[in-house]
């Protein structure tokens, strides 16, 4: 019967104990600091470039809230990376206040638009409207493409690229049965560049003439457009030509 009646009286007391070390904790850990805390401030500290996670726990571990506030898309900062925090670090704010952070979403990506059949001034457009840039440009011969019109692209329509990226194109130069590739004139006579572009289907163009004090006069120096470049058939090709005098103009 003693025994009995001793657990019946223990029992209420473990609670009790139990009960009281469990308030004592939370008066300890929560309500006291909070207490304490009250009406006192603290600095914001620095969280702009730390992953989420990380930011919380630093300012947790000072007193303040973390909040999140919206996601937007930032190229200088990874996926998850906070990029805004309002208040900014090193202000003063009492123990408890909510920290708002704006966290990246990453690059921005667009969609790469359709560019076969268009000339490089059209592609150019459209790619600038889309936040796109127009790359390089290489030329080939097409029998079915009318030349200066894209053949294709090196990135294929509708997939998803980063906002900004470059797009190179290649352009048709017409039927390959009207292109030929530009000859080697330098170092040769002006009367021997002339006969040699002209049989090849090209036509003289501008020449001018540069005081140069190596070569003998009437030698070639420069050409353009450059040779081994794939040309329509009478292309004009402008020639620079050694003068051992002033400068002139034919």
């Amino acid at each position: 019967m003693k025994t009995t009646k001793l657990k019946k009286i223990i029992r209420p007391l473990g609670i009790i104990v139990v009960i009281g070390f469990i308030l004592v904790v939370l008066i300890d850990s929560f309500i006291m600091p909070s207490y304490v805390q009250r009406g006192k401030t603290t600095t914001v500290p620095d969280v702009v470039g730390l992953p989420i996670a990380e930011a919380k726990k630093k300012l947790l571990d000072i007193g303040l809230e973390p909040k999140e506030a919206e996601y937007k898309t930032d190229k200088r900062y990874k996926i998850g990376t906070v990029i805004v925090q309002n208040p900014n670090a090193e202000s003063k704010v009492k123990y408890g206040r909510g920290i708002y952070l704006t966290i990246s979403g990453g690059e921005e990506l667009v969609d790469v638009p359709n560019l076969r059949g268009k000339s490089t001034r059209e592609a150019a457009f459209n790619l600038e409207r889309c936040g796109l840039k127009l790359g390089s440009i290489s030329y080939e011969p097409s029998e079915d493409i009318f030349p200066n019109t894209i053949i294709r692209q090196e990135i294929q329509p509708n997939k998803k690229v980063t906002s900004g990226s470059q797009i190179d194109i290649i352009v048709s130069q017409g039927r390959s049965t009207d292109m030929r590739l530009v000859p080697d004139v330098s170092a040769k006579t002006l009367t021997e560049a002339e006969k040699v572009l002209t049989d090849r289907g090209f036509r003289i163009g501008k020449i001018t003439y540069q005081i140069n004090l190596e070569l003998l006069p009437n030698t070639i120096l420069e050409q353009y457009p450059h040779a081994g470049v794939l040309m329509q058939l009478g292309t004009v090709i402008d020639l620079i030509v050694a003068q051992k005098t002033e400068m002139k103009t034919k």
